[in-house]
């Protein structure tokens, strides 16, 4: 695999579990997000990290949908994506996100749908997060502990 410049943001402790997640203005100046466990750790101040990953399978899969459907020039004044998020136990006992279930419900036009088919049939190919979550992310992990 040839690999791409990467993208590279900042999270900051806030309090408790909650983070601040600082995007950089690299974007185009996103604005900083929190993150936040939902109780018993957290207090639920923003999404928690297994939503954020749902969220980000879901967004990207309505953006390849919309983007091979907008070249096919078929109007989608809409789209909608409901999101499932389930969790079990692995082996161990540690808790895992097993499944994401997406939804997504596009609005068009009636005598646009035949044009929908080539669409549906390809655009989750193009999805990069689902695709990568689908095989496996390589995850490297280093520990560099500050003075406080």
């Amino acid at each position: 695999m040839i690999e791409e410049p990467g993208i590279s943001f900042t999270l900051a402790l806030r309090d408790g579990y909650a983070f601040t997640v600082d995007f950089g203005g690299e974007d185009g100046g996103i604005p900083p997000m929190t993150i936040d466990e939902t109780p018993p750790l957290g207090h639920s101040e923003g999404p928690n990290p297994s939503r954020m990953l749902a969220a980000s399978i879901a967004g990207c899969l309505g953006a390849s949908l919309l983007f091979c459907l907008r070249k096919a020039h078929v109007d989608v004044p809409t789209l909608r994506a409901d999101v499932h998020v389930t969790n079990g136990r692995n082996a161990k006992g540690r808790l895992r996100v097993t499944k994401v279930a997406v939804r997504l419900a596009p609005s068009v036009p009636a005598d646009q749908h035949a044009r929908m088919a080539r669409c549906l049939e390809i655009f989750e190919e193009f999805c990069v997060v689902t695709a990568s979550v689908r095989e496996g992310i390589e995850v490297d992990v280093q520990v560099e502990t500050l003075a406080a």
